[in-house]
């Protein structure tokens, strides 16, 4: 398994191995006790699938609150879209700055956004499907959201954003109070 770190502290690409042949292949996709060994000990709860029908559709930018905040292992069972990680944890040196990576199932990357995160992903292939898990169970009363368009991302849309009402409606991160902070020793 392959593990990269990004410019966000926790933020990390992890490309596990693929075992093929003529018939196609296998790849263990989570280990708790490999990523274990390199220092990754988080215990999650439930996995969620979803599928984006078209193109250009945009998801995010997405968190769970405290008590139920959420790491999240994303990867792309299907298609390719480009996956996002944004820092919203108040006092951190990269407060604002965000990631992104192209996760498809063809590279199988995966990436891993610790809690004080925001998420989002734009599809970039129809029916493509996302896979993750979640360190702690959806909580609705804990769901929150902030504008997908107000971080400076880059998505390379080709058209218009496809986006939901609650994404829309979403704060810009300059009107937004967040729930995380930097953990100090």
């Amino acid at each position: 398994m392959q593990i990269e770190k990004t410019k966000l502290d926790g933020v990390l690409v992890i490309t596990p191995r693929r075992f093929g042949d003529d018939r196609g292949f296998f790849s263990e996709s989570w280990s708790r006790k490999l990523l274990a060994s390199h220092g990754i000990d988080i215990d999650f709860v439930q996995d969620n699938h979803s599928v984006s029908s078209a193109v250009n559709t945009v998801r995010g930018l997405h968190f769970q609150s405290p008590p139920h905040a959420q790491a999240k292992l994303v990867r792309c069972g299907k298609g390719r879209l480009f996956d996002v990680a944004v820092d919203i944890r108040e006092g951190s040196p990269t407060y604002g700055q965000w990631i992104g990576e192209e996760l498809s199932f063809e590279n199988g990357k995966q990436l891993l956004i610790p809690a004080g995160f925001l998420h989002g992903f734009a599809t970039r292939e129809p029916d493509t499907e996302i896979c993750y898990k979640c360190s702690d169970y959806y909580a609705p009363e804990c769901d929150g959201a902030v504008r997908w368009d107000s971080v400076g991302i880059d998505w390379n849309l080709t058209g218009d954003p496809i986006l939901s009402a609650k994404d829309t409606a979403a704060p810009a991160l300059a009107d937004f109070k967040s729930p995380f902070a930097v953990e100090t020793a």
